[in-house]
């Protein structure tokens, strides 16, 4: 018999009556029932009862237990009788009569409550997490999120890919966030980047021929942080194939992420990958106002700008004068009512905007007859047209917002499911995919109008070289992301491989062909050298293992996350350097004015 352990405390069952055993685990929760002390201890696989009463040696140690003591007992195994079998247990037909006890580790009072699962303050939570991983709803998730990655692993290697791992400490690259930098004590002056993805790397695994990659890799990035993303570190699945174009890689790892979401998605439906629609941005942000819409609304925006032109409505009237502007409507059937409206109305203005126009449609003397100041103001064919054009009927309604897209997109993406949710259109219990096609490669800063990579810039034009000769706001990549139910789960790409052609096109974005050279040279050299055509794209573990989750705090779901001003409250990270550590790297820290 093992020192600590004969079982475990998932492991009894009504025919090990009788047996002596040992358990070890921690007290989950100690019961007094008049002179017979109740324990439920806990360990890694279960819990078990185990009890003792004033004859048992280990009465007066367990009656000075605290909760989550780490203890060690040893007793018999007994049926319970049948009208206290606890049916939620698989231990439930028994329980142990302690006979010794032994503390292997003392409790102190708790900062946080371990049975349960109480609403407690995240600080604290983050603080004690060794405490708080110790709870049930918490551990499961730690469990689910391994069990996600040893089958991403599976999968993989049953699909013909081969793990590869690449290095942590690396050279800096453009990825769209900020780097974190490691100083270098053999370069003085010098820095390393930690990788914000493996890009280049896989790229040159396959310039060096190997077919078929695959990793379970950590990214860095300086981000700043929100609940569905990591502001530090977090975990991908990360692919490269040679000789493929887009669909090749959608259909390598389709069934790869059906067969998760199957295997841990519990009883919600999973669309097939065969059905995953292939929305292009532009037509997804004009829909939905968003790149990663959640399909499981079925509400689609529409352009209804022609009916509000020159029209009664003067603030949308106006608006529509200048350039780059349009009128997109949100249709919400069965929200003809004022009350309704209103509640949106104030949804759009806790949004930030001013508000939202709307017509209701309603039945008035047999006919469809549209209210509201919108309504009113525009007159009835205006009414009915849009009515017509968006197949609404007496009882919906329709919502208005104006002015350029990118200004109003994002609260109309937010209206869009507020919409679906509160008239019950939108499904709650299925995962729904979009792979969002066609980004842009380019994109202009509104302010000083300087041109850069909108997406990866490592990404073939779609045209190749040619398509770089004209309007870099009009070249499309070959760049693709998957969305699910309002999230992005994988970004990728049809690399660029060909050298003139990557010259080209960081030249639109500003990089001279030295400083590309500099910047890129090892990837920029490999090209050189026989490149093949070759694709893949990146799964965002945390994301995925949120969603399956059933959480929307991507913090629930990482071991040891940071909060969310990026401090790890546990080990006190980040930290100040000693004055010895800066001596070796020869650098010093400069305060900012104003700042302590």
């Amino acid at each position: 018999m093992n020192a600590y352990r004969s079982h475990t405390c998932a492991d009894l069952r009504a025919d090990h009556a009788g047996e002596r055993v040992r358990l070890s685990g921690w007290v989950h929760r100690v019961r007094d029932h008049g002179g017979v002390l109740f324990v439920a201890l806990r360990d890694h696989y279960g819990i078990t009862q185990v009890l003792a009463d004033s004859d048992s040696p280990a009465f007066a140690a367990i009656e000075a237990l605290r909760a989550e003591a780490c203890i060690r007992i040893e007793g018999e195994v007994k049926l319970r009788d049948a009208a206290l079998v606890n049916p939620r247990l698989p231990t439930g037909e028994v329980e142990v009569y302690v006979r010794a006890l032994d503390v292997l580790g003392m409790a102190e009072e708790l900062p946080l409550p371990v049975f349960g699962e109480p609403d407690y303050p995240e600080e604290t939570r983050l603080a004690n997490r060794f405490l708080d991983l110790r709870r049930e709803g918490l551990h499961a998730k730690m469990m689910l999120r391994s069990a996600v990655v040893r089958a991403f692993r599976e999968a993989m290697w049953g699909e013909g890919f081969t793990e590869y791992q690449t290095p942590i400490i690396t050279a800096s690259s453009p990825e769209g966030a900020r780097d974190f930098l490691v100083p270098s004590r053999l370069h003085p002056g010098k820095f390393y980047a930690l990788p914000q993805a493996p890009q280049q790397f896989k790229q040159m695994i396959m310039v060096a021929g190997f077919d078929r990659y695959f990793q379970i890799a950590p990214c860095f990035r300086d981000e700043d942080p929100r609940a569905d993303r990591s502001p530090t570190d977090f975990y991908q699945l990360d692919v490269e194939m040679s000789f493929v174009e887009q669909e090749d890689v959608f259909a390598a790892i389709g069934p790869v992420l059906q067969g998760v979401f199957d295997r841990f998605g519990g009883d919600a439906r999973v669309q097939p990958c065969t059905e995953w629609p292939r929305i292009p941005y532009a037509e997804a942000l004009a829909k939905y106002g968003t790149d990663k819409p959640d399909l499981r609304c079925p509400i689609e925006m529409q352009d209804v700008s022609e009916h509000f032109r020159g029209s009664g409505f003067a603030i949308f009237a106006r608006l529509l004068e200048q350039e780059g502007t349009e009128v997109r409507a949100i249709p919400a059937p069965g929200g003809g009512s004022r009350a309704f409206c209103d509640r949106m109305n104030a949804f759009a203005q806790k949004e930030g905007l001013p508000g939202m126009g709307y017509i209701f449609w309603r039945e008035e003397g047999g006919a469809t007859v549209g209210a509201g100041p919108v309504a009113k103001n525009i007159g009835p064919e205006r009414t009915e047209a849009i009515r017509l054009q968006l197949g609404l009927k007496a009882g919906d309604a329709a919502f208005f917002l104006g002015g350029k897209p990118e200004t109003f997109e994002p609260v109309a993406a937010k209206a869009r499911i507020e919409i679906g949710r509160e008239l019950n259109l939108s499904e709650t219990d299925s995962f729904r995919f979009a792979w969002i096609v066609d980004f842009p490669m380019y994109e202009k800063d509104p302010e000083s109008g300087r041109i850069d990579f909108s997406h990866n810039p490592f990404s073939m034009p779609q045209g190749g070289l040619a398509a770089l000769e004209g309007d870099p706001l009009a070249v499309k990549g070959y760049q693709y992301d998957l969305a699910c139910n309002g999230y992005e789960l994988l970004s990728g790409a049809i690399r660029n491989h060909l050298p003139e052609v990557m010259v080209r096109a960081f030249g639109l974005a500003g990089y001279g062909p030295e400083e590309v050279e500099a910047r890129f040279g090892g990837l920029l050299r490999a090209f050189r050298y026989g490149a093949p055509p070759h694709g893949g794209c990146a799964a965002g573990i945390d994301r995925i293992v949120m969603l399956l989750a059933g959480t929307t705090n991507i913090r629930e779901v990482i071991m040891f996350p940071m909060n969310q001003r990026a401090e790890d409250l546990l080990l006190g990270a980040p930290s100040e350097p000693s004055n010895q550590q800066l001596r070796e790297l020869g650098l010093r820290v400069v305060q900012e004015a104003g700042r302590r």
